[in-house]
């Protein structure tokens, strides 16, 4: 019995030394899941009968999260979750702070609030009367944190919330939809993200979802993506399209960043529904118009250079270094 006791007051004096007198039991913070796709889609008027028809022709378990950003009216409670969830197997949720995001759920952002996404945790930020843009405001942040896992959807709606969100996902190498006109009860948000140009496809909800679920299959999509990210580049591959692209646009890639251009070439590969980077090596072969595009790709994100504190050493080290070198004195 002695030994009994004295072994609880020996642990007893190792949990006092591991926590403050008084404190209530550690609990280990729960962490995000490793990397998925997470879809972002707004709408605003008409916006529930869009949500519905996607939601009703979605697998349930397509490897996605689903973040639902809706135009509502401020100090109205939303019915949007409830109703919803009649259209899906998968749970919904209104939004809480600091509620993790989690693969196959829906979440829906709720009266009053703009909202942010980081590191795979959704953050509530107050409403403001001016400049409101709710759904730019989260698919940017999406951009940001998820990079070519982000996905962005604009759906029925007025007004332009939504393009600049795509704009900033296609930037990262992620997928952008918008709602055809023809079957989009409010047409202006979807016809101003087309208009811009960054919108990968234009189709009815029902197609949308049809597509989502072939995204979250594809081979490059998903957690197997962040793990094949960190893999040796198919050297072979990389070089051949580097020499149809030096043919075509007369521009070398060759000492560009690997990961890079190595997310640039999957997500046209997910585009055109390509497994294999030698069938797509093939496709460019076969379609010269397909090289444009991937040059566009690649290009589409060159702000980035005045972000990368590599970039600038180079020109520190190296290139200014160089031409001051080389300059007549006399010259301006």
């Amino acid at each position: 019995m002695k030994r009994k006791l004295k072994g609880g007051k020996a642990r007893t004096k190792r949990q006092r030394e591991r926590q403050p007198l008084g404190a209530p039991p550690s609990k280990k913070p729960e962490s995000p899941p490793q990397p998925f796709p997470i879809v972002g889609i707004g709408a605003s008027a008409g916006g529930f009968e869009a949500f519905s028809s996607l939601l009703d022709r979605l697998p349930p378990a397509t490897g996605m999260a689903f973040v639902l950003v809706q135009h509502l009216l401020p100090k109205h409670e939303s019915a949007l979750r409830e109703l919803l969830s009649r259209h899906t197997p998968m749970p919904v949720l209104e939004v809480t702070e600091g509620m993790v995001v989690r693969p196959n759920h829906v979440y829906v952002i709720p009266p009053d609030k703009k909202m942010v996404i980081s590191d795979g945790v959704l953050r509530l930020v107050p409403r403001t009367a001016l400049g409101h843009m709710p759904i730019d405001f989260f698919l940017q942040s999406l951009a940001e944190t998820r990079q070519s896992n982000a996905i962005g959807v604009i759906l029925s709606g007025t007004a332009t919330d939504g393009t600049l969100g795509l704009k900033a996902i296609k930037a990262e190498g992620g997928i952008t939809f918008a709602q055809d006109e023809k079957s989009a009860k409010y047409d202006t948000m979807p016809r101003s993200a087309v208009a811009s140009g960054w919108v990968d496809f234009v189709l009815p909800p029902e197609r949308i979802a049809e597509e989502l679920a072939r995204i979250g299959s594809h081979p490059f999509v998903g957690p197997a993506e962040a793990k094949r990210a960190s893999e040796p580049v198919e050297d072979t591959g990389l070089q051949r399209i580097f020499g149809l692209l030096r043919a075509k646009t007369g521009v070398d890639f060759s000492d560009y960043k690997p990961a890079s251009i190595k997310r640039r070439i999957s997500r046209r590969m997910v585009l055109k529904k390509i497994d294999h980077l030698r069938d797509y090596v093939r496709h460019l072969q076969d379609n010269p118009p397909e090289c444009d595009a991937l040059f566009d790709d690649i290009l589409i994100h060159v702000t980035s250079f005045f972000r990368d504190p590599g970039a600038f050493e180079v020109l520190k080290k190296k290139v200014f270094p160089s031409l001051m070198k080389d300059r007549n004195r006399e010259a301006p």
